[in-house]
């Protein structure tokens, strides 16, 4: 079978370059349709979603999921921050448009019904009781005392488009890979 290059290159050597060059441009091409369009790869900094994920280890989030359904409840997202879109925030939703959050005697609530995790010291600067608005949500990162999420101005509730993507995905460190039951 000829290619197209047996006729443009005479060089056997010259032509076999040709050929692996053409196809690394293609598997580069591929990657950046793919990152673009699927998936992204984050990084955990820091110790607010603990015990879920640790400081260093690495996600793949996705938008695939948010094309079938919308964002729910408990879904692990990453997002950009407000004031430096470089770095992605991983928390996880606990407000959907329309929810009612509250907070009161360490405990938060959604639409009235607390939810689970241990007594919060870690107030925010937001104001209580909240109705998350239209096209946003509400998150908060699993270790909630060392968090910074929509209880805080600068993060707050998280619109639909600035969501990158579901953590589907832990891929490092190699003892802890695994998919999102998270």
């Amino acid at each position: 079978m000829s290619s197209f290059f047996d006729k443009q290159i005479q060089n056997p050597k010259l032509r076999e370059l040709a050929e692996w060059l053409l196809a690394l441009l293609i598997a580069v091409v591929i990657f950046f349709i793919l990152r673009q369009f699927l998936f992204r790869t984050v990084r955990i900094m820091g110790i607010s979603m603990e015990p879920a994920f640790y400081h260093g280890e690495r996600l793949i989030v996705s938008k695939v999921p948010y094309w079938l359904a919308a964002p729910d409840y408990g879904d692990v997202i990453a997002f950009p921050y407000k004031e430096d879109p470089s770095q992605k925030y991983i928390k996880r939703i606990i407000g959907l448009s329309g929810d009612e959050i509250d907070f009161a005697d360490n405990q938060f609530t959604v639409n009235s019904v607390p939810i689970e995790g241990d007594p919060i010291n870690a107030f925010g600067n937001v104001i209580f009781p909240l109705i998350v608005p239209e096209g946003t949500f509400f998150v908060l990162g699993d270790n909630r005392n060392a968090s910074k999420d929509s209880r805080y101005q600068e993060v707050g509730c998280v619109p639909q488009k600035d969501i990158v993507g579901k953590a589907v995905l832990r891929f490092w460190p190699p003892g802890r890979v695994g998919v999102s039951n998270w």
